[in-house]
């Protein structure tokens, strides 16, 4: 008796933390249907019809020229960030070598710095690479991912048996086949999990395209909702509406990775 109660209190519990964290979303999804002057009416209950007038006023701004800038940024960054880390971690985690843990952390301490700290020597060199007002300094800037190498580093140690690389050497296989044919695979959790975290950090960015942007044809999402209005007018209700739709992807890859998200978080924690 005392099990089934525990377990209908757990239950109700965790109903009410799930309705607490759907509750902004709700009331977002719910305001994006309204007017501008009716949202600060207050918080509605019930829909209106505005909502395909405020799709249309965020469509007709340039959201897909923006939307795509947003995808060819968090997917080239989380692609090169993942590879990068991995490498970094199989390489902290199976050869033994001179300040190995002195360069660990070193990995970690960089963990400890805030962005915004570097921003202006990081912008100068993009300058001077003549890479400014592009793209490229927004997914530059996720392949030097310390939290991606300590990440992987981490789960490597966890879920990568070091014999298996070990008989792989003794029957002549070579390092990059070691890597990428019997190492990458045990990684996969471990690397869903960080592709996850690196495109949602990547596609909701705002300091860095906001320094490095000066142009709206290379608007990402977060810079391109703030902008939508105009100089007597700010549209807020166009704003959410906005991010109503930059949601989408993100909900998306949370439904899809989920399981291997979870798996990932807890993985790693399992020696050998």
């Amino acid at each position: 008796m005392k099990k089934r109660v525990a377990k209908i209190l757990a239950a109700v519990a965790l109903l009410l933390v799930s309705l607490i964290s759907l509750y902004p979303f709700f009331t977002m999804i719910l305001m994006s249907t309204y007017k501008t002057e009716e949202i600060f009416k207050g918080i509605p209950f019930l829909p209106s019809d505005y909502f395909m007038k405020n799709v249309s006023i965020v469509m007709e701004s340039g959201f897909v020229r923006t939307y795509i800038n947003s995808l060819i940024i968090s997917v080239s960054a989380t692609i090169g960030c993942i590879l990068i880390s991995a490498m970094a971690g199989y390489a902290l985690s199976v050869y033994p070598f001179k300040w190995k843990k002195a360069l660990f952390s070193f990995v970690m301490m960089t963990m400890m710095v805030p962005s915004q700290i570097g921003i202006i020597g990081y912008m100068i060199e993009m300058k001077t690479l003549h890479l400014a007002g592009t793209l490229w300094p927004m997914i530059l800037l996720w392949l030097a991912c310390g939290f991606g190498a300590f990440w992987m580093t981490q789960f490597i140690q966890g879920a990568l048996p070091i014999e298996i690389v070990e008989c792989a050497r003794i029957d002549g296989c070579g390092e990059l086949k070691i890597f990428f044919r019997i190492a990458f695979p045990c990684m996969i959790s471990g690397i869903t999990t960080l592709a996850l975290l690196i495109f949602l950090w990547s596609w909701n960015s705002y300091l860095v395209p906001l320094v490095f942007v000066n142009s709206p044809k290379l608007y990402t999402i977060p810079v391109y909702i703030r902008s939508l209005g105009n100089a007597y007018r700010t549209d807020y209700a166009a704003q959410i509406t906005g991010l109503l739709l930059a949601t989408i992807p993100l909900i998306l890859m949370f439904i899809l990775g989920s399981k291997s998200f979870i798996k990932g978080l807890t993985a790693g924690a399992v020696k050998g």
